[in-house]
């Protein structure tokens, strides 16, 4: 005898049980038809095991509701008033991003093509979410500059779209600046500085920089000023993308596994980081003292940081004074060769790695410098990483292996450090990176040569800079990336900042040192772990 619960038919496109009191028991009258019996066996076995899972999920839920409705109201309340100006705010911006869309999308509605993907998937496609996010302002602004900094995260459609998010921000008014000052250092300006420069020496989305002079010492410094209003909108902001994170992932469990709210906090921590001037000083000071224990202060510095006039929200430093690394022929002016500024450069930057609490990730060529007195300078350190012992075992493997392309071991190196479940063919992994890292090779970088003559001397002067597309040069860690997520791999976030720096210094190498190879030059130090670390100890 087979005992099955008789479902109700089809009503309103729902299905329902039958209550346990009509259940009725199904006695097969003929055994000839084995296969009919097996199969309604299936599907109550089936029909009981869903709803087993589906019970199961649901109580989870329920037990998780106290906990998300707690975040919630804590995090609503920690946000204020500033919220509901926030979300004006952010209706204004999807107003003008959404009438935007439809513009271009009734300018395409009678192409014979179609419409173009950017247009298809609406405000959600690169393109528009990339503008969506300049109209709201810093946090998103900075949000995308995250996005366009995690290839591991993120599509790569929209981590090339979002390199757009680090063009230079407008700057605000001297006037703003100077209340902050005085807001901040809690007495008149002129009593601390002789002289602070209107102008701002650089803007970007949540700071501007400006020049001055410290009256009591005369020395030169510059000011970093938390733009106004920045910090409130950063926590009106992301609060309540943690607050979409944590309700996403209660409504649709299977985010958990993707860690949403693990992704949105660590975007969050970082951001607010970036805004306390307090943790960049100490970055800055802990960088100072790696240098002074290696003995390395006479090759490289970074800027004094002067606490008495610096606060959480002011951070007043040396002024260093230097060119670009990326500009040759002032570099020139300044040392004798060129390439052994870079090869400096790149023993303390590898050095820090294993030597320093932290190391800089993000050295772009507005943040090395030659400097005037030969010395390389290291600026901003809004953006530094922390590398874990492991990820730096299989990373120094990583090196080795590109100095000698031996592309089996970076396979191997590359799998000891991403995280996966499944085993990995590292063979047919080490074919796809050797077709990759060959690529490098043929990666454009534009030296530009301009020859200007003075009408006086009749002498002429040959100024020579490097032009690189950062897209191209992301584009290729993309290629490492995507190719590591094809065999189950997921990169800590650590190896995307250490990628991104070693492609800068592969600039900068064509550049100074175009006849060098960083990676197999016995200048250039890669020294183990253990060593340096208990010499910095």
């Amino acid at each position: 005898m087979a005992v099955v619960t008789v479902l109700k038919g089809v009503s309103n496109g729902r299905l329902s049980l039958l209550p346990h009191s009509q259940l009725t028991i199904v006695r097969p009258r003929n055994i000839g038809y084995p296969n009919r019996r097996r199969n309604v066996l299936r599907i109550f076995a089936r029909y009981s095991q869903a709803q087993d899972l589906f019970t199961s999920s649901l109580q989870d839920r329920l037990e998780n509701l106290p906990k998300l409705v707690e975040d919630i109201v804590q995090t609503s309340l920690n946000t204020g008033p500033r919220g509901a100006l926030r979300l004006a705010q952010g209706v204004q911006a999807f107003v003008g991003v959404g009438t935007e869309w439809l513009q271009d999308v009734s300018k395409t509605a009678n192409s014979t093509t179609g419409l173009p993907t950017q247009l298809h998937l609406g405000l959600l496609s690169p393109l528009y979410l990339r503008k969506l996010f300049e109209r709201m302002g810093a946090t998103y602004i900075k949000l995308g500059q995250f996005i366009a900094s995690t290839p591991t995260l993120f599509p790569p459609e929209y981590v090339q779209e979002f390199q757009y998010c680090f063009d230079r921000a407008p700057a605000v008014p001297f006037e703003e600046i100077q209340t902050i000052l005085r807001e901040e250092l809690g007495r008149p300006i002129d009593t601390v500085f002789e002289y602070i420069d209107p102008t701002p020496v650089a803007s970007a989305s949540i700071a501007q920089v400006h020049g001055a002079k410290i009256r009591d010492t005369g020395e030169d410094v510059v000011i970093k000023v938390l733009k106004p209003g920045i910090e409130d909108i950063l926590v009106a902001d992301l609060n309540f993308i943690y607050i979409a994170a944590r309700i996403l992932e209660f409504l649709s469990p299977d985010l958990s596994r993707a860690s949403l709210v693990a992704i949105v906090k660590d975007i969050r921590q970082s951001m607010l980081e970036e805004v306390d001037f307090n943790k960049e000083a100490t970055n800055v000071e802990t960088f100072r003292r790696y240098l002074e224990a290696m003995g390395l202060t006479r090759q490289a510095t970074a800027p004094k940081v002067y606490r008495q006039y610096s606060t959480k929200r002011v951070l007043t430093m040396e002024r260093l004074y230097g060119v670009p690394l990326t500009d040759l022929d002032s570099i020139k002016s300044l040392v004798s060769n060129p390439e052994t500024s870079l090869i400096t450069a790149l023993n303390v930057w590898f050095g820090s790695l294993v030597a320093c609490e932290s190391f800089h990730a993000d050295v772009h060529a507005g943040n090395l410098w030659q400097l005037r007195d030969g010395r390389i300078g290291f600026l901003d350190f809004g953006i530094v990483g922390r590398i874990s012992p492991k990820t730096w075992a299989a990373m120094e493997v990583f090196l080795q292996s590109i100095a000698i392309e031996d592309y089996e071991s970076m396979a191997s190196a590359l799998i000891d450090m991403g995280a996966t479940g499944k085993d990995v063919d590292s063979k047919s992994f080490a074919r796809d990176l050797e077709k990759i890292f060959l690529s490098i090779q043929d990666l454009d970088t534009e030296i530009i040569v301009a020859a200007a003559r003075d009408t006086n001397t009749n002498a002429t002067t040959v100024a020579a800079n490097v032009a690189f597309d950062e897209r191209q040069m992301n584009a290729l860690y993309l290629d490492v990336v995507r190719v590591g997520e094809s065999y189950g791999l997921k990169f800590p976030r650590e190896f995307a900042l250490l990628m991104k720096q070693l492609l800068y210094f592969d600039r900068y190498t064509r550049l100074l040192a175009p006849n060098m190879n960083m990676y197999r030059d016995r200048r250039i130090k890669l020294v183990s772990n253990q060593r340096q670390r208990n010499i910095y100890q």
